[in-house]
């Protein structure tokens, strides 16, 4: 999917149209234009006629691609504040000069006078505004605030309300003045959230350093980081030590020492010591990189009430209009001595109030607020949907081994069955365990502690969910859990034993087990304490580990349930059963490593991956990454996603609410044109700044 950038956009009914002309085309498969950051993501053929449909709309609109580091800059928007500063003092001063004047200039002949000045302070700082309503009826679109705005101030005119109708569209003039500068200061908050890019890389040569551009190095080159430097690609230290700021990728503002065979990663800042760096990744494939292009692409994922709104507005204006249209004729035709000029003045200020702005602009520029904010707190949500699927989050599953527990595992037993010896067990162990990579093998070998001979181990075998078979010395031996020998039918006196465990066997014979330990996170407790406190009804522990082991878990954390001795294929079902069993709305979370948890990540509502900097699986799998290993941030990301809700709902109730309660004066006649427009304006106005709320 190509980016591009729509430079002047400042419309957010015609975003909305835009998006929808492209979505109806046949040559376009996939289309996201968010209004918040100016951005329309396009997967399409025809890019010309594409750059036709949008001109249609928007002729005004400069098309960027931003698919290189050159047409970064070109982002920037083109608000001319100091030329919007002199049409509005222009018209101003016609204005007032008009109204000064007032008196006199209405007792001219056929009032020449009062129209020699009002209508050109009319024409002045309403010319965008009517020149865009002509061009959308043209156009065959009707009904947005540019209609609404020309329908309102035409009619007061036709009434002989000249000031009113000037008054009207210079206070418009002057609160879209306000409103793109807070558009504008909004999308400058968000920008700023992708400020963590690397400018540059210092890359070693065998004439000195050259600053180069850190997508042009490649891998296996040099790069030197002086103290105060983004560092700009990952690689490994192999020259000097340093504190490294981790803040941008994770979070978390303490730093961390890295010294010679220390990795770092792109995004991190380099604070004390001049660092050099082997470079191991692309700029492409680093991990500040991966989380760039998911903030930024989050907000083509629109959440539910992104597309209600969307289409509400769609409607919202028509039925208005027709309703100040009822507004203006039944009153007189029913009611006696209603004149028609009275609820015609009325129906204009129903008009004006009715502009849907404030709902279309805030509500995107909430959601990725959320967005935004998460990521500098070190938690990636991968979309706005996903932060309306954490409100609504009842039951949290989490894995066990390296979520709950910390995932280093120690030998703390060695017991020995059917004629063999503790050292006999373990190196037996340790050479069957030889070429896995999981945990547990890991802490077996460094029990152990000696040279395996490679040579000695044929046909190895890793059994999913059970252990390992290989040839030892010609001899076959079995390592696994206690479901292995069963399956294996090797027969054995012991079955339920407290830790995790491996069972040996050699040629059907069973040999012994080893109990490994794995302790729990600090963290575990106090998260499962924090999540309940957040009103989270069920939390649910799964694990390949044997039940025994799962059981003194869970009754150590004080879960809900738990399910133990599962293959990866049963995690799946054990959420998809609870799934089906969910109430209406209530959404299923599971959090796991990310690594070998693909399947049920990607089955949850939302999959949450512990532990993201530097895990490709992780980014890549999940819907929420945890750029750091801190159990805390679940039941932080359940909060932001509640927080970036309910500022939302509070935009939606405080602009329909208001302009109800508004219409409802115009209505009666109590609410003036002049009153409407800033009515309208300052529901604009307070709802955006809300909206940025959601970025702290």
């Amino acid at each position: 999917m190509r980016k591009y950038h729509l430079k002047g956009l400042d419309c957010p009914n015609c975003a909305a149209e835009i998006e929808e002309n492209l979505r109806k085309r046949d040559d376009v498969r996939d289309v996201s234009l968010n209004f918040a950051t100016s951005t329309l993501y396009l997967d399409a053929d025809n890019i010309q006629a594409i750059y036709g449909e949008i001109k249609k709309v928007e002729p005004n609109v400069k098309i960027v691609e931003l698919s290189s580091r050159e047409h970064e800059n070109d982002s920037e928007d083109d608000f001319n504040i100091k030329m919007e500063l002199i049409l509005i003092a222009s018209a101003a001063t016609l204005f007032l000069l008009g109204m000064i004047l007032k008196d006199r200039l209405h007792n001219t002949p056929y009032a020449v006078g009062e129209y020699l000045i009002f209508l050109p302070a009319y024409l002045l700082s309403g010319r965008g505004v009517l020149s865009s309503a002509g061009r959308n009826i043209l156009r065959g679109r009707v009904f947005d605030e540019n209609f609404l705005m020309t329908v309102a101030t035409l009619g007061a005119i036709c009434i002989h309300e000249l000031p009113e109708a000037v008054g009207v569209m210079l206070f418009f003039m002057v609160g879209e003045f306000f409103q793109d500068l807070s558009i504008n200061r909004s999308r400058r908050s968000i920008k700023s959230l992708l400020a963590i890019r690397p400018d540059y890389a210092n890359l070693k040569r065998d004439s000195g350093t050259e600053k180069v551009s850190p997508e042009v190095v490649n891998v296996g080159e040099t790069i030197i980081v002086k103290p105060g430097e983004k560092i700009p690609l990952d690689g490994e230290v192999i020259e000097g030590n340093s504190q490294v700021d981790t803040s941008a990728l994770t979070g978390e503002p303490v730093p961390q020492m890295v010294k010679v065979g220390g990795t770092i990663l792109a995004g991190m800042i380099n604070k004390t010591g001049t660092l050099t760096v082997q470079v191991t990744k692309p700029f492409g494939e680093s991990s500040i990189s991966k989380i760039l292009e998911l903030v930024e692409n989050a907000s083509s994922k629109k959440a539910e009430t992104e597309k209600f709104i969307t289409k509400f507005a769609r409607y919202y204006a028509p039925v208005v209009v027709f309703g100040a249209l009822a507004v203006a004729l039944l009153p007189p035709l029913l009611i006696a001595g209603a004149s028609f000029s009275e609820w015609i003045y009325r129906a204009l200020v129903l008009l004006v109030i009715s502009c849907p702005c404030a709902l279309v602009i805030s509500i995107p520029l909430g959601y990725f607020g959320g967005v935004g904010g998460a990521s500098r707190r070190g938690i990636l949500i991968k979309g706005s949907n996903f932060l309306d699927v954490l409100t609504a989050v009842k039951t949290v599953v989490f894995d066990k081994t390296g979520t709950l527990t910390k995932g280093v595992f120690k030998v703390m037993e060695i017991v020995p069955k059917n004629g063999f010896t503790q050292k006999g067990l373990l190196s037996l162990a340790a050479e069957v365990e030889s070429q896995s990579n999981h945990p547990i093998a890991q802490s077996i070998r460094e029990a152990y502690g000696g040279t395996i001979d490679s040579s000695k181990i044929e046909d190895y075998k890793e059994i999913t969910g059970y252990g390992i078979r290989a040839k030892v010395q010609n001899r076959v031996v079995i390592a696994g859990n206690d479901s292995l020998l069963h399956r294996e039918n090797i027969a054995h006196d012991v079955c339920d034993v407290d830790g995790t465990v491996v069972h040996l066997a050699v040629d059907t014979l069973y040999a012994g087990y080893i109990v490994i330990a794995d302790e729990l996170r600090e963290d575990a407790l106090p998260t499962i304490q924090a999540l309940k406190r957040l009103g989270v009804e069920k939390i649910i522990m799964l694990t390949g580990d044997s039940p025994a082991v799962a059981e003194s878990v869970a009754r150590s954390l004080s879960l809900d349930a738990y399910f133990g001795g599962l293959l990866p294929e049963e995690k799946v079902d054990v959420i998809e059963k609870l799934i089906s069993e969910a109430g209406k709305g209530d959404k299923i979370a599971f959090v796991g490593d990310g690594i070998n948890d693909a399947p049920v990540i990607s089955r949850a509502d939302v999959g949450i991956a512990m532990g993201g900097v530097g895990s490709d699986a992780a980014i890549d799998t999940a819907d929420v990454v945890i750029m750091t290993d801190a159990l805390s941030k679940v039941g932080e990301a359940i909060e932001i996603g509640r927080k970036t809700r309910k500022i939302v709902w509070q935009n939606i109730g405080f602009a329909l609410g208001f302009k109800g309660i508004f219409i409802m004066l115009g209505i009666v006649g109590i609410a003036t044109m002049w009153g409407a427009v800033f009515a309208d304006m300052g529901v604009a106005l307070i709802s955006i700044f809300n909206a940025t709320r959601a970025l702290k």
